[in-house]
């Protein structure tokens, strides 16, 4: 098993997990993530196609790759809701504070003591 924390709200971070966390899971092995406070609002984004696509958002990528980029973000997304042994969750510090709600892109909300206990021997990876 991989257990991902997804820390950062960088776009190119949250690309890293998420390519980590598909890929392990379409190997069958299981996949976990724990979303936290940066990493929470870009991952919930209903626009996060169009947020990619802003040079801001993506400073190293040339113009034609950062079209790429957004839209296989994009997909490593949804695909990671998609692939049963791919589970993202919440973290509950994170949501508590910034008020987002994790919606039916994520399986809930765990804190991350519980998150370590139930990934226990897991390769952590915190990115």
């Amino acid at each position: 098993m991989i257990a991902v924390i997804l820390a950062s709200g960088r776009l190119d971070r949250l690309y890293t997990a998420l390519s980590l966390l598909v890929s392990t899971a379409a190997e069958g092995e299981p996949a976990r993530g724990l979303a936290t406070f940066e990493a929470l609002a870009p991952l919930l984004d209903d626009q996060l196609l169009a947020r990619a696509l802003r040079r801001e958002e993506t400073p190293a990528l040339s113009e034609p790759g950062r079209a790429t980029f957004a839209r296989t973000l994009v997909e490593l997304r949804d695909t990671a809701a998609e692939l049963p042994d791919c589970r993202i969750w919440a973290c509950a510090a994170a949501v508590e504070t910034t008020g987002l709600e994790p919606g039916a892109r994520l399986d809930g909300v765990l804190s991350t003591p519980r998150f370590l206990r139930e990934t226990g021997d897991a390769r952590l990876v915190v990115v």
